[in-house]
């Protein structure tokens, strides 16, 4: 128990020895940057806040294009469903105001309205939905291509200041 207890407490001390940080270096003298050098990296810089700005703006538009979208669906969702209570009420109506002879033939004829009517209704919410998707991914594939034209344009001015003449 004594020699178990005595490893783990050394494999304590090494592991703690191990986990220092090393050493910094020291630090590496400051040379002054060619003007060439200063020019790209200003350059640069105003590239990449450009960059920035235009995704953010094709950001905001794809995403007021998707609410937009859901806004108009869900009006259109109402409208579908408005109509269908509507042309379900008109039918029970002509159902209960029938002749006793023909009560069975028209509630039969307001049975098949109100499965037409939900069926269309239900169409209409499908279109609605189908059509919020597609701008939906519209969206963020402008947005992934406005993120991958910033990537460049950070990537060129990378480039521009490495290669730079450091006269």
């Amino acid at each position: 128990m004594n020699k178990l207890l005595a490893s783990l407490i050394a494999g304590l001390f090494v592991s703690a020895a191990f986990a220092q940080a090393p050493a910094a270096p020291a630090a590496p003298a400051i040379t002054p940057a060619s003007p060439a050098v200063v020019k790209a990296e200003a350059k640069a810089d105003k590239a990449n806040a450009a960059a920035a700005t235009s995704e953010a703006k094709v950001d905001a538009k794809a995403d007021a294009k998707v609410q937009k979208a859901e806004v108009n669906a869900g009006e259109k969702k109402i409208k579908a469903s408005t109509k269908a209570e509507k042309a379900k009420a008109s039918a029970n109506a002509k159902a209960a105001k029938a002749d006793a002879d023909d009560k069975v033939k028209a509630e039969a004829k307001a049975a098949k309205v109100e499965v037409k009517a939900d069926a269309k209704a239900e169409k209409a919410v499908a279109n609605a939905n189908a059509k919020v998707d597609g701008v939906k991914v519209d969206a963020k594939a402008d947005k992934a291509n406005a993120k991958t034209e910033t990537k460049a344009i950070k990537a060129e001015g990378k480039v521009d200041v490495n290669t730079a003449p450091a006269k």
